[in-house]
């Protein structure tokens, strides 16, 4: 399984796809031991970013678990020295596709600080709406079109 964008390659994360000099993040090691239980996560957990031309690691983005009654919810983080290229925009808007594609998806929501102004463009030109917010977050979420 494997979605290809324009400029990057998106792969649902694995111990054996997942290489990393630096300490695993611990999202990441928490979803691996996770996907040792339970093979149907895939998909549903943490996706790999990658550079079609240097095949570089520059980021990781996916999904908080399965979809509850049609709901997922998505989250993403690129790396500091790859931000402010548009990667962000262009994997979210790839993974959120592929999840209505599915037929298992109805609905995508997120979540950002209120002061994450990056977070909040890409969700913004990924035409989710902005639903809630209070104090520190903001809430969003995107629905299927039939």
């Amino acid at each position: 399984m494997e979605i290809k964008t324009k400029r990057l390659n998106i792969k649902p994360c694995t111990r054996d796809l997942y290489e990393s000099d630096e300490e695993v993040k611990p999202h990441i090691q928490l979803y691996l031991e996770e996907l040792e239980s339970d093979q149907e996560l895939i998909g549903w957990g943490v996706w790999l970013v990658f550079s079609q031309t240097d095949h570089q690691l520059i980021g990781d983005i996916g999904f908080k678990g399965k979809p509850v009654e049609g709901v997922v919810e998505v989250g993403y983080g690129i790396s500091p020295d790859e931000q402010n290229k548009g990667y962000a925009t262009e994997a979210v808007e790839a993974l959120v596709n592929w999840a209505f594609q599915t037929g298992k998806v109805n609905k995508i929501v997120a979540e950002t600080l209120k002061t994450n102004e990056a977070s909040i463009r890409v969700l913004e030109k990924l035409f989710m709406n902005k639903v809630e917010q209070d104090e520190h977050m903001v809430y969003w979420e995107k629905h299927i079109f039939h």
